[in-house]
């Protein structure tokens, strides 16, 4: 993770996407049932935690990049102001951190956590957030669930996939959303990724967007020895925001409870 903000770019587009709104009832019922106040790493736009605010819990949302908590902040000031008093942002690296307080559960939405390229990284996330969590609190963090059917097949890089229908936004833009593998490296598991934004301006004008990104992959024992070294005991493992048990579909999600 580079100190470039990698979402300046495509922030004002994320919440168009309508494949990341799949897990909000998910995290919104994780942080009902915690009964205490919730920390979200990488919180984003507020997709997650606007809603989670407005069911009366109170939720830090914590991410790096500031094109993306300025819009969050942006949602926010348009909430009622008792949903504003139960929100505070906070910019900072999910490697080091200390906000001098404990939280009944982190959540970690939308796989921030495989930004981390490496085990040291990796480890020191788990580590600040085991230091975050009041005794007996609980982490929540989804993977996907890599296929080694794709990873073997060099065919799908460098091929763009459009991964739902155009949307438009208020000021008349449409924006088809599309994602590419540019490259792989099997040995350190982290494929090179780009996001992709075509943009058609109302007056005919076209433009493209990209975000360009390494991301690391994980398979479901190697993240529990993960958590286990951070001092974590999993309680559930899951292949959806259902809760269906892993296992019982592939690939899925890789979507983890773990208690400290």
């Amino acid at each position: 993770m580079g100190e470039a903000d990698i979402y300046r770019a495509t922030a004002e587009y994320y919440d168009y996407v309508t494949y990341h709104r799949r897990d909000v009832a998910f995290f919104v019922e994780m942080a009902q049932a915690a009964g205490g106040d919730v920390l979200e790493i990488g919180c984003g736009t507020g997709r997650v935690l606007l809603p989670t605010a407005r069911t009366g819990v109170n939720i830090t949302g914590f991410d790096l990049s500031t094109a993306m908590l300025t819009i969050c902040q942006q949602r926010l000031a348009q909430e009622p102001e008792a949903v504003q008093a139960r929100v505070q942002l906070v910019q900072g690296d999910m490697r080091d951190f200390d906000l001098g307080r404990t939280f009944a559960l982190v959540t970690m939405p939308f796989r921030p956590f495989q930004h981390l390229l490496t085990v040291d990284d990796q480890l020191a996330c788990l580590n600040c957030i085991q230091r975050h969590l009041q005794p007996g609190g609980r982490l929540v963090v989804d993977l996907f669930n890599p296929s080694v059917h794709i990873l073997a097949n060099d065919a799908n890089i460098g091929v763009e996939t459009v991964r739902e229908s155009e949307f438009t936004l208020p000021d008349g833009r449409r924006v088809l959303w599309l994602d590419k593998v540019v490259s792989r490296d099997l040995s350190k598991q982290v494929q090179d990724v780009e996001i992709i934004y075509d943009v058609t301006y109302p007056d005919g004008r076209k433009e493209r967007q990209v975000q360009a990104f390494p991301m690391r992959y994980l398979f479901r024992y190697e993240m529990e020895h993960l958590l286990a070294r951070a001092g974590f005991t999993v309680e559930h493992v899951y292949a959806d925001y259902n809760r269906t048990p892993y296992g019982e579909k592939y690939p899925g999600d890789l979507i983890f409870v773990a208690k400290k």
